[in-house]
């Protein structure tokens, strides 16, 4: 089934209120393995910029409409009970080179791994989700759904970047090539991080969070129906500005505010601009 006609047939499915079982499970399953082969995505880079497809999510919603629960076998210590239509991926006949280390990983069917990528466990890659070509995905770390993570990619452990299906319009979280984000970092609903970018350990970004350029002497919001986007080559930090109102300055309260301390020269690699950055 080629795309156009894949999108044509999750949209009718989709608006049916009753569609036909056996119809609607045959069309989950070719999308699954579509988005699988990287052949579709949540969304696609075009012209400098990001288009969302949110077909692609209403065929993942149509998966949860049309499945049902059904026990997973996982041998006598754990129980886990999921709908039919999404169980695990076997990334074996994909025949690309991906490594998912033993010990707790679990990637669900319609996730896309590239070639080269690296699991380390436990880690948890979601359906619809993508990760590019030798991107590591470190310990403890999560893939949300529909989450867009480009090649070369460095996911520290229990680095968190989010999931959006919901609403179907909205942008998924975009991490881009080459990025690195640290150790316990949350890149959450309505971010896009641009390539080259680095995230010190502890950074959490936001749809709702301002992010003061401290190079450019600037502050970064989203707007009106935008996503926060962090710069490419940005290095960011955690930081902190006093909160607002006479009562927080006279308690000394602050508010978490990410600081871009400087951008990456052409020849500097990520972990050499960090350092030189908290330093």
């Amino acid at each position: 089934m080629t795309p156009e006609a894949l999108r044509a047939s999750v949209e009718r499915l989709a608006e049916d209120p009753a569609p036909d079982p056996a119809e609607a499970r045959a069309v989950v399953e070719a999308l699954l393995s579509a988005l699988e082969a990287g052949e579709v995505r949540a969304a696609v880079p075009r012209d400098g910029g990001w288009q969302v497809q949110p077909w692609v999510k209403r065929g993942i919603l149509l998966a949860f409409r049309v499945g049902t629960n059904v026990d997973v076998p996982a041998g006598p210590v754990f129980h886990f009970r999921d709908r039919d239509t999404l169980p695990t991926w076997d990334p074996t006949p994909s025949g690309r080179n991906v490594r998912l280390v033993p010990g707790g990983t679990t990637i669900r069917r319609g996730a896309h791994l590239g070639d080269g990528v690296v699991v380390m466990p436990p880690a948890y890659v979601n359906v619809g989700a993508f990760v590019g070509a030798r991107t590591l995905v470190d310990s403890h770390a999560l893939v949300g759904s529909c989450a867009q993570v480009g090649a070369g990619v460095h996911l520290s452990a229990a680095a968190q970047v989010g999931g959006v299906l919901e609403p179907v319009g909205a942008s998924p979280v975009i991490v881009e090539d080459d990025v690195l984000i640290g150790g316990s970092c949350g890149v959450y609903e309505g971010t896009r991080v641009r390539a080259r970018a680095v995230l010190a350990a502890g950074v959490v970004l936001t749809r709702s969070v301002a992010v003061v350029d401290l190079v450019h002497e600037r502050v970064l919001r989203a707007g009106a129906g935008e996503v926060l986007e962090i710069p490419e080559g940005a290095v960011v930090v955690p930081g902190a500005r006093p909160a607002a109102g006479s009562f927080a300055r006279a308690q000394g309260v602050l508010v978490q505010t990410p600081l871009i301390v400087k951008y990456r020269d052409a020849g500097t690699d990520a972990a050499a601009a960090l350092e030189e950055a908290l330093r």
